[in-house]
């Protein structure tokens, strides 16, 4: 679920048009990124999120932040006044977001497209820029027979059909459920506490319910800063951040992590208040070398840096 960062400065890379796909040009996408030049047509910016380059009805490609938490996609305003999306004549619905809901367009497009994936018909919300320079959200509705990987460390995403693959040598195996249908969600355990952990790409930062803090409480001080959650509805929410122990997805031990203790307006919707629960962020997920997500075989399979 995503919420507002700073855009990153740095070396610019042009994304690539995939290939023997006609597309008409919106304009030239550069991603900024502190890394040097990759051929990768992907890169993370420096707090870690996920770019994917989408093609909408043909034109593109716009450069969208991959979000396993998002329930629909999303364009910026701007990218919507480019691509000629009737906004103004198309319904409102409410957005949810982690921290508030509110009215926003959703306009039907033809087709969205990235790699061999295309959803056709779709339809995108129509959100202010709050995606830290990227021009909206690519959301996981869509990709329930899809396998999503990412290599951190060589900036390379991969959304392909999914063929049931197990986990390569070396990788830990999770297995995932989905709330609604498309939210993945592992267990996991902070220190000794055992959490349902939501995977959540499109998010800075990871974040835990007010559970999770009274259990850490019972069991050790906790060293708090005040810090502040910005969410995509430009709601906000102030939470505490404290270091936190280990936090171990299945045999990967992730050290010297910190939560932010917020009592999170999507974790009221989602129903996940009374038991300890957190919601992984890509300062978590980015400190792994791979990271896979297969819908279709309900895994997500994981590697750290070796």
């Amino acid at each position: 679920m995503l919420v507002l960062a700073l855009q990153a400065a740095g070396a610019q890379t042009p994304v690539a048009p995939a290939p023997d796909t006609p597309t008409e040009p919106v304009e030239e996408i550069i991603i900024a990124a502190p890394e040097p030049r990759y051929v990768a047509p992907t890169l993370r910016d420096r707090i870690g999120r996920v770019w994917a380059p989408v093609y909408v009805n043909g034109k593109g490609p716009l450069r969208l932040v991959l979000d396993t938490g998002a329930s629909r996609s999303a364009v910026t305003t701007a990218a919507a006044e480019r691509l000629g999306l009737p906004v103004a004549t198309s319904p409102t619905v409410l957005l949810r977001g982690m921290t508030g809901e509110a009215q926003a367009p959703l306009v039907d497009v033809e087709r969205l497209e990235i790699g061999d994936l295309t959803i056709e018909p779709a339809k995108v919300l129509v959100v202010p820029d709050a995606f830290g320079g990227a021009e909206g959200v690519l959301a996981a509705r869509g990709l329930k027979d899809r396998r999503i990987e990412i290599e951190f460390r060589k900036d390379r995403i991969e959304i392909v059909r999914s063929r049931n693959q197990r986990a390569p040598k070396g990788y830990s195996a999770l297995p995932i459920r989905l709330i609604r249908g498309h939210v993945p969600t592992v267990f996991a355990r902070v220190g000794r506490i055992p959490v349902r952990a939501i995977v959540d790409t499109g998010a800075q930062q990871t974040t835990g319910n007010l559970a999770l803090r009274e259990a850490l409480l019972a069991q050790r001080r906790l060293e708090e800063a005040s810090d502040v959650i910005i969410g995509v509805t430009g709601d906000t929410q102030e939470g505490a951040t404290s270091s936190v122990p280990p936090i171990y997805l299945g045999d990967v031990k992730v050290s010297n992590a910190q939560i932010t203790f917020v009592d999170l307006f999507i974790f009221k919707h989602w129903r996940m208040t009374e038991e300890p629960a957190i919601m992984i962020g890509m300062d978590v997920l980015g400190v792994l070398d791979t990271l896979i997500i297969d819908y279709k075989r309900r895994e997500m399979q994981i590697r750290l840096v070796q």
